[in-house]
Order: structure tokens, then C-alpha cells, then sequence
């Protein structure tokens, strides 16, 4: 399947990453991104190679409305968000701004140009707490306790009810940890993305905590693979997208040091308030519904996730 495809966050991380995988599967692409966090550089290469279009836009504005029924987008990837759990906890009103009134106006937006569905992009950590035991499934509880990660789960109800309401499909992507090249090693991005840069720079990360918080890390082109699964198939599901392995931030420091060639130690700092100590979750039904797995193992992702930051 081709067609119109819109990515909201798409000068983003997965985003870009994103806009590669459906330029190069022969999708027109529009790209929107408010470049608070995004870069057009990101971008590059889909530009070069394929039908790119690119907007800068707030998600929550007219315009962007206006935008999308302009392009008439066969299927939506919604990318754009708020993705910090510290500064949802700051500011949770800016928070439920971007994540919930920002989700409405795309559906709505979605509806007035015939858009057959909408993938969102949520949070398998966030959105299901503390995860003891056995990978979390898709129908564990989701008890989320920080503004972003109740977001994501309000959000939910929102899709159901726009998909009953109007027609438009959807799915729900519940990530994991995502990870590799692009990552933004600055503020709060992921711990792969800031212990490479460091470690490359020949400066000592910092572990919070024992450091035995386990988690659940997924590469990015998996992660934009499930995306062009779910554009094409749809179903009106929420699908975790993760690995299901355990891997505690000890473990991956110590993969991270041997890909980067650093034989330092870590410093080590209180935990952080809020920190969960262990979110893994399970990808069997991704696997049923779309066909997809994790088919990067972490000692790959990770060796490429370092040699793209050594590049830049």
C-alpha cells in the first residue's frame, strides 16, 4: 500500500525516522513539526530521495487543521507530543494542552479530510506503571501515575469514541524504550541516546539509583516498521510495541562503554523521584495482528545507535 501520509512530530526522533521508512515504501509524505524539539536536518535524507513536504506547525493551531485537509492524508502518524514525565509533573496543564486537546484537533482534523485512520504513538511504560512479574500485556491495568502518562491513557477513550462517532480507524502503538541514531542526548531523552554521547565525549555518565531498574529498549527502526504495519492494516487496537527482555541500565551501560570504547565507571546519583523499577512489556499481539517483532537485538541497536553519534 502508498498513498498520502501525514507524521505530526516528524522532524522528530522516531518521526524522521518515520518519514525515511514510508518515503522509501513510495509514500507521499507531509511531515508537521513545531520545531520546538524537532530538526530539520533529521529530514534530509527523505527530502533528497522522495515526495517530502514539510510545514511547521503547532498541532493545536487552525492552520494545522487547514493543512491536513489541504494534503488529504490517507493515514496519520501522531508523533507530536509532550514526552517528558518530569516536566508533565511541572506542568501538567501544558502537558493535557499538547497530549489530549492536541490528540482532539488531529482526530477532528483527520475526520474533515477523509483520513482513513490515525496512528498514535503511546507510552508502554508510562501508561502501565509499575510492571512486576511477567510482561505486561495489553489488557494490564494501566495505572499510570504522572500527568503524561494518564495523557496517553485518556487519549484512549478519545480514539474510541472519535472511531465509533465518524469512522475513522486508528491504532494504538504502546512503546517501549525507544532507542538509536538521532536521539537527542539533551533534557530528558532516552538514557541510550545521553550515556553514548557522554561516554564518546570522554565524559562520566551518571547512574540514579542502584541502577537495576530494568526496561524494556526497542530500536527505532523496528519501532517505524510496526508504524507502517499499522498505517497499512489498522483494526482499532492498542498494540504494545517492545521486546519483552529485561535489561537493567547496569547492563546497558556496560554495552554502551564496550560499543563507545570507554573503560570509565559511572558516577552514581540518587534515584530519581518517580523512577519505575521495572517496566517490560510483551509484543505477542503486535506480532498476531500486524506481523511484527523486534528483529534488531540490543547488542546491534546498540552498536549503530553509538557509530550514528560518533558520525555526527
Amino acid at each position: 500500500m502508498s498513498g498520502k501520509a501525514l507524521i505530526t512530530g516528524g522532524a522528530g526522533f522516531i518521526g524522521s525516522h518515520l518519514a525515511d521508512r514510508l518515503i522509501a515504501d513510495d509514500w507521499e509524505v507531509l511531515a508537521v513539526d513545531d520545531l520546538s524539539k524537532g530538526h530539520l536536518d533529521r529530514l534530509a535524507e527523505a527530502r533528497q530521495t522522495g515526495s517530502l513536504h514539510f510545514h511547521q506547525l503547532d498541532i493545536n493551531s487552525d492552520e494545522f487543521g487547514e493543512a491536513v485537509r489541504r494534503f488529504e492524508p490517507d493515514v496519520i502518524h501522531h508523533l507530536a507530543a509532550q514526552s517528558g514525565v518530569r516536566p508533565s509533573v511541572e506542568d501538567p496543564i501544558f502537558d493535557a494542552r499538547v497530549n489530549i486537546l492536541g490528540t482532539i484537533n488531529v482526530s477532528l482534523a483527520a475526520q474533515e479530510a477523509g483520513t482513513q485512520r490515525v496512528v498514535f504513538a503511546s507510552s508502554g511504560g508510562a501508561m502501565f506503571g509499575e510492571v512486576p512479574g511477567k510482561p505486561a500485556t495489553e489488557d494490564f491495568p494501566a495505572l499510570p501515575d504522572s500527568p503524561y502518562g494518564i495523557s496517553k491513557k485518556v487519549v484512549e477513550d478519545y480514539y474510541r469514541y472519535f472511531h465509533s462517532s465518524t469512522g475513522v480507524d486508528y491504532v494504538i502503538l504502546a512503546l517501549g524504550n525507544v532507542y538509536g541514531p538521532r536521539q537527542d542526548p539533551h533534557g530528558e531523552a532516552g538514557v541510550v541516546a545521553i550515556f553514548s554521547r557522554l561516554m564518546l565525549d570522554g565524559m562520566r555518565p551518571t547512574i540514579h539509583g542502584d541502577g537495576e531498574q530494568a526496561r524494556d529498549y526497542v530500536y527505532v527502526e523496528d519501532v517505524v516498521d510496526a508504524f507502517a504495519r499499522a498505517g497499512e492494516i489498522g483494526g482499532a487496537v492498542r498494540l504494545n510495541i517492545g521486546t519483552a527482555v529485561t535489561t537493567t541500565v547496569n547492563e546497558l551501560y556496560a554495552l554502551i562503554a564496550d560499543a563507545a570504547g570507554y573503560d570509565g565507571s559511572p558516577e552514581h546519583g540518587p534515584a530519581q523521584p518517580g523512577d519505575l523499577s521495572r517496566s517490560v512489556i510483551d509484543p505477542g499481539a503486535a506480532k498476531a495482528h500486524l506481523g511484527w517483532e523486534p528483529w534488531t537485538d540490543l547488542v546491534t541497536g546498540i552498536n549503530r545507535t553509538v557509530a550514528g553519534f560518533r558520525e555526527q
